[in-house]
């Protein structure tokens, strides 16, 4: 990097399938002048996730399109540089969405300043962040559990599952995870305090999960979709609730149809999706909430964490493949 330019990755062509190292292009560019209002990001660590694939791809979404040849969307958090906003001063820590880059301009009322006395940097991008803040609402405001009620989540090692575990048996519930293999299984029940994880790759899905949910499901935080989505229907009691939080297994375009959709209708299930940008009137008492159990050491949470900018595609296509543990990052400085 020289005087006045930075690192950044761009996409450099949509995938199809599983997403390439080729899709994506390394490059320099020039930092723009610094206007009214904005501020300048040396961003420290970036947020790598799911959503991340939807956006590489043109079908219609609920967000827009990533655009072929400009900066990779992605959540960031880092350092000011320099600022003309009142609310920023140099020295200042702050989250914001710059992308994958070592360095950006952001208008300052998009950023939200962070406190590191307490927290890590790197938290603000997972559990004390959007991650948390998903898994708050999706358990708060769909899934609405009761004490004593089974809750079931998928991808329950990974940054979002992880939290949606936690808080549920601090309402007092059974919390039952679904992960890839026996350490994560492991780290899901023995760490996190899961009542049971269920090893989709061993094989025995379906006896699995009715093994671990005797009293069947009341609520499923579903962030995977495909079998393990199907196999929890049946399971699921009266009047259930579903977050219908992401589809990882189609994310690439696999298939992920509902075989077992008539148990919507004889189980009356509410299924809702959500996006939880769509409700940021709620993120001052989520993030605030999430912010002091992780200070407390009360919400327990892991990081996957690559080491620098080139290594981010990598990275990428191992989370869709599962191979991170935990929230997965990319360390920038």
């Amino acid at each position: 990097m020289t005087a006045g330019t930075y690192q950044r990755i761009v996409l450099a062509s949509r995938p199809r399938g599983e997403p390439q190292p080729d899709n994506f292009r390394l490059e320099s560019a020039q930092l723009p002048e610094l206007g009214d209002g904005q501020v300048l990001i040396r961003n420290h660590y970036l947020s790598l996730d799911p959503y991340m694939r939807g956006r590489m791809s043109e079908a219609k979404s609920y967000a827009a399109t990533q655009v072929i040849g400009e900066t990779m969307i992605g959540g960031t958090a880092g350092e000011v540089l320099a600022s003309k906003h009142p609310k920023f001063a140099v020295g200042d820590m702050a989250v914001g969405m710059l992308g994958w880059a070592e360095m950006g301009v952001a208008d300052g009322a998009t950023l939200r300043k962070v406190d590191t006395t307490h927290i890590p940097l790197s938290a603000f991008l997972g559990v004390a962040g959007m991650p948390g803040m998903t898994a708050w609402y999706g358990l708060n405001h769909i899934m609405k559990p009761k004490a004593g009620d089974t809750i079931l989540v998928s991808a329950a090692s990974g940054a979002v599952g992880s939290a949606v575990g936690q808080l549920a048996k601090q309402q007092g519930c059974r919390a039952v995870g679904i992960a890839g293999g026996p350490d994560k299984c492991a780290y899901v029940v023995n760490e996190l305090g899961f009542d049971a994880c269920i090893d989709y790759k061993a094989g025995n899905l379906v006896e699995d999960l009715a093994a671990a949910t005797p009293d069947g499901i009341d609520a499923i935080f579903e962030n995977v979709g495909g079998a393990g989505f199907d196999a929890a229907l049946p399971r699921m009691n009266a009047f259930g609730r579903v977050a219908l939080c992401g589809m990882i297994a189609g994310y690439n375009g696999d298939d992920v149809s509902i075989r077992n959709m008539r148990h919507m209708l004889t189980s009356r299930l509410t299924i809702r999706g959500f996006i939880v940008s769509e409700h940021l009137e709620l993120w001052p008492q989520g993030l605030g909430e999430l912010g002091a159990l992780v200070a407390s050491g009360k919400l327990k949470y892991r990081e996957t964490v690559a080491p620098d900018l080139a290594s981010a595609p990598d990275a990428f296509i191992g989370l869709l493949k599962g191979r991170n543990f935990g929230k997965q990052l990319v360390k920038l400085i």
